[in-house]
């Protein structure tokens, strides 16, 4: 029984840590800006690696009243679908690099693994860009504040402006996150 029992806790967690093709999508009002506050930095070569250890830090990322658009991943290494999707997002940052469209690529990869995974996984250029990791692991308290939709399931997507909010609770191929892009764009 103790054999079964952990079988389906793995199962369960592989389910809900990388789901891949559920779609949700949230509108709020706007926000205000906000300064952003960072505890640790760590240097990957090119960019520094900021490290959050409290969703209440990185917050203020999620605020703006500037009239960009913002795209915000959230990732881990450890996730199949997130890293198959991450060159869909590289492309179009490429794409929009003269545009007002901020991406942002939130890791969630866990505090030990920095160093030995994420750090050489930027370094060997899979992901270029703003990349920020958060370390507050009790997910529970911070997920509703980033979409009242999000069940935690990673890849996720907020894509926001001044305006509204959708949130993205899959993967996505190219043309789909483009789609999703250019809509916000349009207005």
């Amino acid at each position: 029984m103790n054999k079964t029992l952990i079988i389906y806790l793995f199962l369960i967690m592989g389910l809900v840590s990388c789901q891949s093709k559920t779609s949700n999508t949230t509108k709020s009002d706007e926000t205000q800006d906000a300064p952003t506050k960072t505890e640790e930095t760590a240097d990957t070569g090119s960019d520094e690696l900021r490290i959050f250890d409290s969703f209440e830090e990185l917050a203020p990322l999620f605020q703006t009243q500037s009239d960009s658009l913002y795209i915000v991943n959230f990732w881990a290494t450890w996730c199949k679908p997130c890293v198959a999707e991450l060159p869909y997002f590289m492309q179009l940052a490429e794409e929009y690099k003269d545009s007002e469209i901020k991406f942002l690529y939130v890791s969630l990869d866990f505090k030990k693994q920095i160093d030995t995974k994420l750090k050489p996984f930027i370094e060997a250029g899979k992901i270029k860009g703003d990349v920020v990791v958060i370390t507050d692991a009790d997910f529970n308290s911070w997920i509703d504040k980033v979409s009242p939709e999000w069940t935690g399931s990673i890849p996720a997507t907020l894509v926001f402006d001044r305006n509204k909010r959708g949130f993205y609770e899959q993967s996505f191929e190219y043309e789909e996150l483009k789609e999703v892009v250019e809509a916000y764009l349009k207005g």
